[in-house]
């Protein structure tokens, strides 16, 4: 039987912080993604994919490779400047999407070609683009990132730091944005993360099966039913996908008015203090996300149980740890700092 749609996001039980980590990237995409880490089977794919159904649209210069942002002519590519630097570019609306980058990609079907030979003949640049041209303003989705070949790992690492992809051959270069959010899922039992590349996501979460058994019976049976007959199963929970669209789309219109007190500032800093968190990132890190949960939460000022929040999603992979030890976090200390605070 042909499948339509993916599982819906609302329909997917329990994993509620998992969930809660990919809306933030959704509603505030500067964040800059989120990791995943657990067992198999505890619907970390399925919740990566379904969120393509709850991306807004957003404007778009129409007819651009890189669907560039028509309010931002500093990020555009080459292409747009060329054509609109002097005039108001045509504009539509797109919906955000989940690109997937496979593990088995090569680099250059993940960054494009250059055609030499084109540029020889005729005297221009002809690039073919790769994935990450169809990622720019989009979520980039790598499943089992822990075993992406290293080459692919270099090259999403500079393009995370620098929103630029940069292609050359033989002395020819071509450059265009690059800025997404990376999600990445992965089975620590099949092996580690490199530390460079765990430090770029803003967030990370564990996710376990799930041990309530009336909960896990829902879960097969919703599995089920959807698999069995997809379309009435995705028109039982239109209206709830609907009200989450609705959710996100108002926390991103509430974002640009959320305010944060040097309280809260201090509070940022004394929780990465008191961890011995490296360099500045987690705390700005900690506040981005602060905000983005109070937007979500639609209130327009981040308070301390925004931060507390906050901080289980951001401070987990930050901290430093010693070869083969574990990777906890006693937050006994986290919550002190918290509510010591007047």
């Amino acid at each position: 039987m042909k499948r339509q749609g993916t599982f819906p996001f609302t329909a997917i039980i329990g994993q509620d912080t998992m969930k809660k980590a990919l809306v933030l990237n959704v509603v505030n995409p500067k964040l800059g993604g989120v990791l995943i880490q657990g067992e198999k089977g505890t619907a970390k794919s399925t919740a990566v994919r379904a969120l393509a159904d709850l991306l807004p649209p957003r404007r778009c210069i129409k007819g651009c490779r890189f669907h560039c942002d028509p309010d931002d002519r500093a990020n555009w590519c080459d292409e747009c400047h060329e054509k609109y630097d002097h005039e108001e570019p045509p504009v539509e609306m797109l919906p955000m999407k989940v690109v997937e980058l496979p593990v088995s990609a090569t680099e250059d079907r993940v960054v494009g070609t250059l055609d030499i030979e084109a540029a020889i003949r005729e005297g221009k640049r002809s690039f073919e683009t790769g994935i990450l041209a169809d990622a720019n303003r989009n979520i980039l989705y790598v499943d089992e990132i822990n075993l992406l070949d290293d080459h692919v790992v270099d090259v999403l690492l500079d393009s995370a730091a620098m929103g630029i992809n940069t292609v050359e051959r033989e002395g020819i270069s071509y450059s265009h944005p690059a800025r997404f959010s990376l999600v990445g899922t992965m089975n620590p039992e099949e092996g580690d993360i490199r530390p460079q590349l765990l430090d770029r996501f803003a967030l990370s979460v564990k996710v376990a099966g799930e041990q309530d058994p009336e909960k896990r019976a829902e879960i097969i049976k919703r599995r089920l039913a959807y698999e069995a007959d997809p379309e009435p199963f995705l028109k039982q929970w239109k209206d709830e996908q609907a009200k989450e669209v609705r959710r996100i789309e108002r926390a991103m219109k509430l974002l640009p008015q959320v305010t944060v007190s040097n309280d809260i500032l201090l509070l940022a800093a004394r929780i990465s203090i008191t961890l011995g968190v490296d360099g500045h990132r987690a705390d700005i890190t900690l506040i981005k996300t602060a905000e983005t949960i109070a937007a979500v939460a639609g209130h327009t000022e981040v308070t301390k149980e925004d931060i507390r929040e906050a901080s289980r999603l951001v401070l987990p992979h930050r901290m430093r740890r010693r070869p083969f030890e574990e990777q906890t976090l006693d937050w006994t200390e986290v919550d002190k700092v918290i509510d010591d605070e007047a």
